[in-house]
This record gives structure tokens, sequence and C-alpha cells, in this order.
């Protein structure tokens, strides 16, 4: 978890995490590719049945769309973000001569007028400063126009088996997908597909699914945690420490509708292995399955997730015990899905 969310990758420009990727499940597949997209596309030979493990690895970030005369830089966001959020982080870029620092200004409160401060400042009027005095000198370090940018934040141990850091969206549902692989002894053949381009539109998700077309896809993820002040008002029971979140439906039902068939097989698996779970239906946010389940002519998909507090920031939040029972869930469903989806 820790190699996996201090990589670095945003949405397009996932190939730091994809290392990570490829050495954890090296001689524990029989075949690792590279598609067209970048999507990494790990099989685990079998029988007939095919099942896809499916968690995308980019994060959400920014790029460089202009250097002014001054050397400061502009960034658009790459993903979703809340610019209260952003707001003076420690950034990366990562350039053509390597990583530069750099750190995300505004103009000060001390120089705004009364209802300037009142307001939230957007990302448009927010700029990164590397320490340069001029645009040749941002040039010089390797940075131009559409270089990525990263929070530079690393993996942090809380009390107990509560962890934090960044991009545990998604790359806590890479080490279930990862551990989930390893750990299964399923007869099936196993597809794990770390995915591109989630943040950005889903997009990764649907050209490995439509390439692999298997009979039953799980997606791993993290879902929103409603177990801290001024979650309350989302009125759903998500907590850490609870084990994994088995989705229902997301997106107010836009996104995925989780068949009776799918939860079946999810929930009656968890049961037999005395692995707690939890139901989620949630009206903000979708994942991968919204379009794996719409490939084709449709495709079983189910969604596991690790319950994580403050999605999408730098300071996520999660029970590794949360995170091992939802590693646990997925394998055992890959080992009972015969008796669910005939090849």
């Amino acid at each position: 978890m820790q190699k996996l969310s201090d990589a670095h990758g945003i949405s397009g420009r996932e190939s730091e995490v994809a290392e990570v990727i490829e050495k954890e499940l090296d001689g524990f597949v029989d075949d690792i590719n590279v598609d067209a997209m970048g999507n990494i596309v790990c099989v685990k030979k079998g029988d007939d049945l095919k099942l896809m493990v499916a968690a995308h690895m980019d994060e959400i970030g920014f790029m460089v769309k202009y250097v002014d005369d001054r050397g400061y830089l502009r960034v658009t966001p790459i993903g979703g973000w809340f610019s209260q959020t952003v707001l003076n982080q420690r950034v990366i870029l990562h350039g053509k001569k390597g990583k530069v620092y750099g750190v995300i200004g505004c103009k000060p409160p001390h120089l705004m007028k009364e209802d300037e401060r009142k307001k939230v400042i957007e990302i448009k009027d927010m700029f990164v400063d590397v320490g340069a005095s001029s645009k040749d000198e941002v040039l010089e370090m390797g940075v131009e126009i559409g270089t990525p940018v990263t929070i530079d934040r690393e993996f942090t141990v809380l009390k107990g088996t509560k962890v934090t850091g960044k991009a545990f969206d998604n790359r806590a549902g890479v080490a279930m997908m990862i551990s989930a692989i390893r750990e299964t002894k399923s007869d099936a053949t196993i597809y794990g597909v770390a995915t591109v381009q989630e943040e950005v539109g889903l997009k990764g998700a649907r050209t490995s699914a439509f390439a692999v077309e298997p009979h039953a896809a799980i997606v791993t993820e993290v879902c929103v945690a409603t177990d801290f002040p001024g979650a309350e008002s989302a009125y759903m029971d998500v907590k850490l420490g609870k084990g994994p979140a088995i989705t229902v439906a997301d997106a107010s039902g836009r996104g995925l509708i989780a068949s009776k068939k799918v939860l079946d097989w999810l929930c009656s698996t968890a049961e037999k292995y005395g692995i707690s779970y939890q139901l989620e239906v949630a009206e903000g946010g979708t994942t991968d399955a919204t379009a794996i389940h719409l490939t084709k002519s449709g495709i079983p998909s189910g969604v596991v997730s690790v319950p994580t507090r403050y999605i999408h920031t730098p300071v996520e939040v999660l029970d590794l015990s949360d995170l091992e029972k939802s590693s646990l869930l997925v394998a055992r469903a890959l080992e009972t899905a015969s008796k669910h989806f005939k090849p």
C-alpha cells in the first residue's frame, strides 16, 4: 500500500504506478501485457470461465498549461478537485529532467479586499511557484506545457491499523486486486487489470473490458466513509473497521445498479467465509464498473470497496483491516464464481 500510494501517476501518465504493479504480480500470473491505452493486463490462466478484477491506477492531479515571464505556472486540474483542498499544497512537477518541487500559492489575505477573503479561491486563480525567476529558468528545469503535476505527500501510519496518504483512490483498490490475485485458488482464468484514466471518464475500463469480454467482473475501489463530523447528512452507514463495502447502486442509479445475481455472489461469499461487510447505496460518484457492465452485450459487474475518509484530498484515511478483508472477499469470490456464472 505504501509503495502504491507514494508512487505518482495522474490520468494518462500512470507509468510509475504500473512499474510497481508489474513487480508485485511478477511470478503470480502467467502473462503481463500493456495494451494500447496503457492498461496493465495480468492473466492467471485457468479454465473457460473468464473473470476480470479491475482497479484504476490513476490519481487526480494537474497539468501545466501556462508559464508566465516571471516563472510562475498555471495548471489545469486533471480529475475532480475541491479547490479549497488544493491551496498551499506542495507539489511535484514531473518534467523532462526529473522531478521538480513547487508550491501552490495565490494572492495572500493581507492583500485581499474584505469581500475577497469571504470567497472560495478557485484553481484558476492559483499558481505554482518552483522558485524560478523567469520563463526561461522554468524551461531549463525541464518543465513545459503539459508537464504532469502531483501532490507531494507520503504514506503515514496513524493510530492502530489506520493509515493516511495521497491517492488511496484508487491505490487501495490496486492493492486489493494484487493481493486477491496472489491469494486466490480459483480454477477460472483471471484477468487482473490496472486501468488508466478512470478519473477522467472511465476510459481504460471501457477498452480493456471490450478486449477481455469476461463472464463477470469485480471492480476493486474505495468508497466514501460517513463516520466523521459533517458526513452525517449523507444518511449512509459506511464506517472504517467494519469490513468491505459492496455496492448496491451508485450515482443514484445513473452509474451501476448491481444485479441481484452479482449481489448474491458477493454477499453469499462473504457470509460463507465469515467476512464482515457493509452495503452501499450512493448518490454521488461512480466507478469503472459503470463502463464495464455496459460493454458489448453486458457484463455482470460488482464493486468491492474499502471505506475511506476524505476522498480526493492528499490526506485520505483508511483502515488496513478493511483492506485485508476486502482482498480476502475478492479472492474467495473468484473461487466461488463458477456456481453463479457459466462460460
